[in-house]
């Protein structure tokens, strides 16, 4: 019995630490939950290997939804964006805040446009500000009963290179080519503002001066977009993430499966 209590006590409290605010408390308790799974597993057999084994499943876990859902998925290998009716902003956390903030920092709205990726609906609403040389999205993502919203901003410059800064809270699930550079900031980091003032930060870091930047064309925006997601899927088609199903789809190869279990492990380190 003391070691069911043990157990319970751990899991109790790893529950606790996880409901908490605060980001150090929120990771002790997984922390802890691990803790838990290694005492479940050593108590029942007596053996510390074993006991790390109950630690490690938790990080192939991932495999169970990689095999099953992600393996049959077939993306498009086309995609195309339409003009599409945003959702009610008030169903995805700050995203009207965001919407507010942007056209308060005097950014033109652009378009609404949207597409579907195996089952997620993606809605965009683009703004643009010429003298800032950068394109700004509210991005409202909705698959099954979940809904989220992430805001980015982009840059592009005259040699072609495409610098993002954004909150977008999971890791990447195809690679990126060379020339698209992510500046992830923190996905609590809601406030548009803070976000405009991390991408020029960024690209002072990058010592990438506003004159080498490109004005951005707003008639371009959903074909810019579409090239760039085309250009993605080239560069996965070519380091074998994806491959050809041969009916106009791709979908994930043994290779990509790994990458993706290697994300799917970033993000429970990062988002633990």
């Amino acid at each position: 019995m003391r070691e069911i209590f043990i157990v319970f006590g751990l899991v109790v409290l790893a529950m606790a630490l996880r409901s908490a605010r605060v980001n150090v408390l929120r990771k002790l308790g997984a922390f802890v939950l691990l803790g838990a799974s290694f005492c479940l597993f050593y108590f029942i057999s007596g053996n510390l290997a074993v006991g790390l084994v109950g630690v490690a499943l938790w990080f192939f876990l991932p495999w169970f939804e990689l095999l099953t859902r992600v393996r049959g998925m077939r993306l498009p290998l086309n995609n195309r964006l339409r003009q599409r009716q945003i959702p009610n902003p008030a169903f995805f956390p700050n995203a009207a805040e965001a919407i507010a903030a942007m056209e308060e920092a005097n950014f033109e709205h652009a378009s609404d446009c949207g597409w579907e990726w195996a089952g997620m609906k993606q809605f965009f609403r683009l703004f643009w500000h010429p003298e800032e040389r950068a394109i700004a999205a509210v991005c409202l993502c909705e698959q099954s009963n979940v809904a989220f919203a992430f805001i980015s901003i982009t840059s592009q410059d005259t040699n072609g290179n495409i610098w993002r800064t954004t909150n977008f809270p999971f890791a990447p699930t195809l690679q990126c080519p060379s020339n698209v550079k992510w500046n992830h900031v923190p996905c609590e980091r809601s406030c548009f503002h803070q976000i405009l003032k991390d991408h020029h930060l960024y690209l002072a870091k990058m010592k990438i001066p506003i004159q080498q930047l490109r004005i951005p064309d707003p008639d371009e925006f959903e074909n810019e977009v579409e090239a760039e997601m085309r250009k993605q899927v080239e560069h996965n088609l070519n380091a074998k993430i994806i491959e050809l199903t041969g009916d106009g789809h791709f979908q994930y190869s043994k290779r990509g499966l790994l990458f993706l279990w290697g994300q799917f492990i970033r993000d429970m380190i990062r988002l633990c």
